[in-house]
């Protein structure tokens, strides 16, 4: 069968857009023209990703992402007007994995659900990543501190994957972006350190102090990663 997708927009011509887009690419799209009729989609038949336009009346989008975050990690692709750059990190920091800004490219818009959903992907086994009291169990899609779990979206855990592959590396944004996403790709480097926010506010919540540390002027690389 192919992957499910859902698309939340409340404009006709953009849900036929994307869905003739996905549909062309291998993808089994279907839609939602408000937030809580894609939430009881969600609920009744997950799909595998959520294409979600911010702006929709009377539940916008970004309502509906904190709605399902706090059951799901479901990754979510928001749809955001082009000015509207607040919306983009806001969308990110509550749990987004991604953005296309409107108008879009379809392929691109392809480019970025593939993206998602390559980092999602079952792997086969691996021994699991630590550092410090950090363990992160690449296999089982899982990351605790201390023995505590850690909620991360798709994008958030390999972002932390990819620094703790060379912990004591530094990585440049552009190439954990490369990391992320692939080369083909342009991605804001606003969006990985909006990434870093979210995975240091988690890691701090389960007391771990210095998640990931930044070296001005270089880049990131993972802390000490030790109990606060």
């Amino acid at each position: 069968m192919s992957t499910p997708i859902l698309i939340v927009d409340d404009d006709p011509h953009i849900c036929e857009v994307i869905g003739f887009a996905l549909q062309s690419a291998g993808f089994t799209p279907s839609f939602a023209a408000d937030g809580m009729e894609a939430l009881a989609h969600i609920q009744a038949t997950p799909p595998a990703l959520v294409v979600l336009d911010i702006g929709l009346p009377e539940m916008d989008g970004l309502e509906v992402c904190r709605e399902l975050r706090k059951t799901s990690d479901l990754p979510v692709l928001f749809l955001t007007a082009r000015d509207d750059e607040i919306d983009r990190i806001i969308g990110l920091e509550i749990g987004g994995d991604d953005y296309v800004t409107k108008p879009f490219s379809p392929r691109e818009l392809v480019a970025r659900v593939k993206a998602i959903l390559k980092r999602t992907a079952p792997r086969a086994a691996a021994p699991e990543s630590v550092w410090g009291g950090l363990t992160l169990d690449t296999a089982r899609h899982l990351c605790h501190f201390a023995g505590q779990g850690v909620p991360l979206t798709a994008s958030e855990f390999s972002l932390l994957a990819a620094l703790m592959a060379k912990p004591e590396n530094v990585r440049s944004r552009a190439q954990l972006i490369d990391a992320l996403y692939g080369h083909n790709i342009h991605v804001s480097a606003r969006t990985i350190d909006s990434h870093i926010r979210n995975i240091r506010a988690k890691l701090a919540k389960v007391g771990c102090a210095d998640g990931v540390s930044t070296v001005h002027g270089v880049g990131l690389r993972m802390g000490a990663c030790k109990k606060a």
